[in-house]
Parts: structure tokens; C-alpha cells; sequence
């Protein structure tokens, strides 16, 4: 007869007692790793094995070193000592708490129950095995030993923290870390690839407007700039440069204020009538060149001047943008002095030069050049525009006066140089059939000549002795005192230095030239008004 050590309850046969022992477990098996419980003995085996496997291949391992430290069991004929199961006392502690009836009924003192993962093994003597208390200190240092080496805390995915068990790690995940439990780990990365996406695109949008931002910004300074260059910055025009630059004369004490009165008085009365006041005019400078060609210039093999032209520069009311409106000025001054143009230009005067944006703006209102004065808001009046080779073009077809625009678009020679322009001057006044002096005299009005930025009138031109050509310019630049030397009986041939342009002085990337060539009848100005409704220049080369 075999006895129980739990109940003291006697079977006869050892499988009857291990069937004994396995009923008192299963009333009430609890998980030693998680505290499942309400399971089959078989359940709970199975739960160990699949949830707990390496929990589960530790306590085999160190059952395997009990084995080798101990030895077998002894062999004893007590068949129900052999019915045991082996219990280790790793897990002890925890049987202890979850199998309190086990433990108080079952194990001596010397002994204690021990399973192999819930599977029922041969029983082994308890009381042989631990054999003294050294030997289970021994062996509990060998076995912390190798449990810290294969087990190591549960650390929180989310935010790494650590627990002491799986069912802390559990509670903890699922108390703080519900919304994330939400969502698949595949879910999280599309999330945060997503708002990652979102944030370069916000930031690349805020770039993209602090971009176009400072463009607009650049933009507008430019255009501001241009306004300003260009006299379109809604500041005046040239009655109120004119009162301003004279006020600043007078602050500075270069100008007395009897004699501000007075410019004022004579340029309210020049606009009045919109007659210029020839205060900036210098006459009688051709016939001075003329005598001075006779005489001296031994250099010059031949010369050819335009008819005689009147010098205008600028003042305090167009000083920086009147170039263009002062060079007409001299073509006109010219033209007047030419009975050829008497019947266009009947009863007319040099004009002021608000009178000149009056007469060019009344040119658009017939048709004229609409992109041109599309470009000019329509309007010069009151403004400091700039005036070119179109608007004199312009004005001087509305006055039934015949001329040409010639573009020397880019360079013709070498160093950036125009030769060509040269040689077309040349051959537009050498045309006639003047003989062969010296000093030609020509009925060729000046020729208008615009490049970036400002503009001349050519009066003449020199053929020297080595056979190079030298342009005659006057610069609406130079003011009345240095035009006055040119009136003295004895000029000097420095004094021609100012007037001169070699092929070597003119390397702007572009020139346009207005040449006068006689009268328009009333329906060749018709034709030439519709023409340039698409404003085209002839291009050289």
C-alpha cells in the first residue's frame, strides 16, 4: 500500500498514486509566470510551453544542474517518496503564493514539491534533496547566476521603461499606452511618415512663399527704379524740378532770392506760351567751326558739317532725363532755319519742353506709335520721361517731317566698335554733288543719335589724312560756358576735342540714329501713321 504524504490517503499501485497527486494539483493551478488560472491541468501545461517557453527552458536548465550538482536520488523502496514530482525551488516563492494548500499540506520541511513545466515526471526523494543548507545556498547563487544571464526585465516598446515581470509590463502597456495599443506598429510608422510629409511640405511651402516674397519685393524696388530713372515716379515734372532745384540754390546761398523771383516769372511766362526761353541756348557754333575747318585743322583731309544748328542743355527743371527733349530741340532749331521745312514748320518756335510732351502726346492721340505710348501710360506731362529715337520719330512724322530710324542693333567692328555707323553717317553727308572742297557745307539737318542711357545730335563728320572717320557731337551735357569757347576767333584744335568721336570712342553694345530727309505729303504721313501701329526700325548690319 502506498500513502499520500498530502491526505494520507492509501492506494495500492503507483499509477494509482501519481493520478492521486495530479488530482490535488488541479485544484487550483495557477500560472506561476502570468496568474492564469480555471484551466485543466493539460491547459495549463500547454499555456506554459506555448506562452512561457523560455521562462519555461530555464527552469529545465537549471534542474539539469541540480542534476549534476546532487546526483540522482537515492534509491529508496518507498514508492510513494518515487511518485513526487520535482519542484524547484526557483519558482517556489511563487507556488508558495499561488498553491498555499500544496505547500502547507504536501511538502516537509526538508523538501519541497517540485514540477518540469506542469508535466508529470518519476518522483525523487524531497528529503534527500537538499542534503544541507550549503549545498541550497550554493546552489541558489548558480542558479541567480544563470537566471540573470538568460532573463532579462520586460522594457516598454513605447517608452522604455522597465518592469519586473511580464504582468507588470501588461498593466503598464495597458494603462498607459491604450491609445497607441489602437494601432498597428505598421500604422504608427504610416502615421508619423505622414505627418513628417506634412510637416517638410509646410515648410517647404513657407520657403516657397518667403521666396516669391522677396521677389516681389525685389521686383517692385526695380520697377520703383525704373519709375524713377525713367521719370515715371509721379514726382513732377519739369515746372516743379525747376522750382525745387532753384529753392536748393538758394538755401545753399548760391542764388540770390531776387534772382529766384525772377527765373521763376521767366519760366511761368516760357510755359505760358510754350516757347523754350534760350536761356540754355548757344547759337553761331557751325559758322565757328566752318572758319575754323578754312584756316587751320591740317590734320582734316576733308570735313562735312549740317546745317546750321543751335546748341540747348539741359537745366535745373531736366537736369538727368532732358536729353532727348533737348537734342530735339536742336533738330528743330535747325529744320526752322531751313526754308525745305518751312510749309511743315510755319509759324512754329523752338518749344518749352512741357510744350514738347504736349506736342508728342497729341502725336499718339492721331494713332501714332500706340505700343510706345502704351508704354508711357499715355501720358508725359507732369512727369520726368524719358523721351528716345521713337518718340522723336514720332513727332517728327506727325509734322509731316520725312526721316528714318537706323538700328546698329550690335557691333560692327572689332573691340565692340561700329564702323558701320561711321560709314552710313559719312555716306548721308557726302551724297550731293558739292565739288571737292575742303569744308562742305551741307543742306543735311543734324541727326539725332540715341544709345543706352542718353543721347547726341552729330552735326558733321571728319574724314582725316589717314583715312579714318571722326564724328561732330553736340552733348546737350555741356552747359552754355563750355560751348561759348567755340565762338572765340582764335579756337584752338584742343578746343575740337570735346566735339570729337572717334570709331574708338563709341562702344555702346547699340545705337539708333533719326536722320531727316525732307517733307511727307499728307497722305505718305497716313501711310507712315499706320505703319506704326507695329513699330519696326531698319537694322544695320
Amino acid at each position: 500500500m502506498l500513502s499520500c504524504d498530502i491526505c494520507g490517503e492509501t492506494v495500492t499501485s503507483e499509477p494509482d498514486m501519481k493520478a492521486h497527486l495530479i488530482v490535488h494539483m488541479e485544484d487550483d493551478v495557477i500560472c506561476p509566470f502570468c496568474k492564469l488560472s480555471g484551466v485543466s491541468y493539460d491547459e495549463m501545461c500547454f499555456h506554459i510551453e506555448t506562452a512561457h517557453f523560455e521562462q519555461n527552458e530555464l527552469e529545465r536548465n537549471i534542474e539539469r544542474i541540480n542534476s549534476v550538482q546532487y546526483g540522482t536520488s537515492d534509491n529508496r523502496t518507498d514508492s510513494t517518496l518515487q511518485c513526487r514530482m520535482e519542484v524547484n525551488s526557483s519558482i517556489h516563492s511563487a507556488c508558495a503564493s499561488n498553491h498555499p494548500k500544496i505547500l502547507a499540506q504536501s511538502l516537509p520541511k526538508e523538501g519541497s514539491l517540485k514540477h518540469k513545466g506542469f508535466h508529470s515526471e518519476n518522483v525523487t526523494e524531497s528529503r534527500k534533496f537538499l542534503k544541507s543548507k550549503e549545498k541550497q545556498s550554493d546552489l541558489t547563487k548558480i542558479k541567480g547566476s544563470i537566471y540573470e544571464t538568460m532573463y532579462s526585465p520586460p522594457e516598454c516598446p513605447f517608452c522604455g521603461k522597465i518592469e519586473d515581470c511580464s504582468q507588470d509590463m501588461e498593466t503598464h502597456v495597458k494603462t498607459k499606452h491604450t491609445n497607441l495599443l489602437d494601432t498597428p506598429l505598421e500604422g504608427m510608422d504610416r502615421v508619423q511618415c505622414s505627418r513628417d510629409l506634412e510637416l517638410a511640405q509646410q515648410l517647404q511651402q513657407e520657403e516657397d512663399r518667403k521666396r516669391r516674397s522677396e521677389e516681389s519685393r525685389q521686383e517692385m524696388e526695380e520697377f520703383r527704379k525704373l519709375q524713377r530713372q525713367y521719370g515715371l515716379d509721379n514726382s513732377g515734372g519739369y515746372k516743379q524740378q525747376q522750382l525745387r532745384n532753384m529753392e536748393i540754390e538758394v538755401n545753399r546761398g548760391k542764388m540770390h532770392p531776387s534772382e529766384f523771383h525772377r527765373r521763376k516769372a521767366d519760366m511761368m511766362e516760357s510755359l505760358a506760351i510754350g516757347i523754350d526761353d534760350g536761356k540754355t541756348k548757344t547759337s553761331g557754333i557751325m559758322e565757328a567751326l566752318y572758319r575754323y575747318y578754312q584756316n587751320a585743322a591740317t590734320d582734316v583731309r576733308r570735313v562735312w558739317l549740317s546745317t546750321v544748328v543751335d546748341h540747348f542743355h539741359s537745366s535745373f527743371g531736366d537736369k538727368g532725363w532732358g536729353c532727348g527733349y533737348r537734342n530735339f530741340q536742336m533738330l528743330l532749331s535747325s529744320l526752322l532755319q531751313n526754308d525745305a521745312y518751312g510749309d511743315c514748320l510755319k509759324d512754329m518756335s523752338v518749344p518749352c519742353i512741357p510744350k514738347i510732351q504736349s506736342m508728342i502726346e497729341d502725336a499718339w492721340k492721331e494713332g501714332f506709335d500706340p505700343q510706345g505710348a502704351s508704354q508711357l501710360n499715355n501720358r508725359l506731362q507732369g512727369t520726368k520721361a524719358w523721351i528716345g529715337a521713337c518718340e522723336v520719330y514720332t513727332l517728327l512724322t506727325s509734322l509731316r517731317i520725312k526721316c528714318r530710324i537706323i538700328d546698329f542693333h550690335k557691333s560692327t567692328g572689332p573691340l565692340g566698335t561700329h564702323p558701320r555707323l561711321f560709314e552710313w553717317i559719312l555716306n548721308y553727308y557726302s551724297s550731293e554733288r558739292e565739288g571737292s572742297p575742303k569744308v562742305v557745307c551741307t543742306s543735311k539737318p543734324p541727326i539725332y543719335l540715341q544709345h543706352q542711357g542718353h543721347s547726341r545730335t552729330i552735326v558733321g563728320i571728319e574724314e582725316r589724312k589717314n583715312r579714318t572717320l571722326c564724328l561732330l557731337i553736340f552733348d546737350p551735357g555741356w552747359p552754355s560756358r563750355d560751348m561759348q569757347k567755340f565762338l572765340k576767333q582764335d579756337m584752338e584744335a584742343s578746343s575740337l576735342k570735346q566735339l570729337r568721336k572717334f570709331v574708338g570712342n563709341l562702344k555702346h553694345k547699340q545705337y539708333q540714329i533719326v536722320a531727316v530727309e525732307g517733307v511727307l505729303s499728307s497722305e505718305e504721313k497716313i501711310a507712315r501713321r499706320q505703319a506704326s501701329q507695329v513699330f519696326t526700325a531698319e537694322k544695320i548690319p
